[in-house]
């Protein structure tokens, strides 16, 4: 599966009252988003899963679904700490060179290295990862996460990061699908 230079990764907690989950994916996918990561854990089994369904269902959107196996999903995104399946096509949140390197040698199909910044989804979370860290040469495309929002894209990608990922600048904004065409614009997608 072809990695997209900018992946959106879901909280329905940052959107505004007045705004749904799946009609702010549908907006960002209709100005050019091609991958989301479902993560909403909090939700029961049942309801996630008819969200994933719901969110296969948009043009074009290619669906993964967060450290839980999903059947509706393209594949599954990882925690640092999760086993490697044995099968099926996955990526895997990493926060050091180490473990970039290990879900490389896994078999991971991208990786997310964070915190690139400071984020207000997670404050507190660490120091932000050493520029060099997002250089090319693990074998698997590295996207930077954590603290990304307009201007700091083209930055990650200057770093060699193949792309960014991310959560709040797109779930907090007045204007989502603006958000995702001045990221695409950066990373040239």
């Amino acid at each position: 599966m072809k990695v997209p230079r900018l992946v959106l990764l879901t909280d329905r907690t940052q959107l505004s009252a007045a705004r749904g989950l799946v009609e702010t994916v549908r907006v960002c996918a209709e100005a050019g988003l091609r991958q989301v990561v479902v993560r909403e854990h909090d939700l029961d089994q049942d309801t996630r899963h008819r969200l994933v369904i719901d969110l296969a269902a948009i043009d074009g959107l290619v669906v993964i679904s967060s450290r839980r196996p999903e059947p509706a999903a393209a594949g599954i995104h990882l925690a640092a700490c999760q086993a490697a399946p044995d099968t099926g096509w996955f990526g895997r949140s990493c926060h050091t060179v180490e473990e970039v390197h290990r879900a490389a040698a896994e078999g991971a199909g991208y990786v997310t290295l964070s915190p690139f910044a400071a984020t207000r989804s997670k404050p507190g979370y660490g120091p932000p990862v050493d520029l060099d860290a997002y250089a090319d040469g693990y074998g698997v495309p590295v996207l930077a996460l954590g603290g990304i929002g307009p201007g700091d894209a083209a930055r990650a990608l200057a770093a060699g990061a193949h792309g960014v990922a991310v959560m709040g600048a797109v779930m907090r904004a007045a204007d989502p699908a603006a958000v995702v065409r001045g990221l695409l614009a950066e990373v040239g997608g």
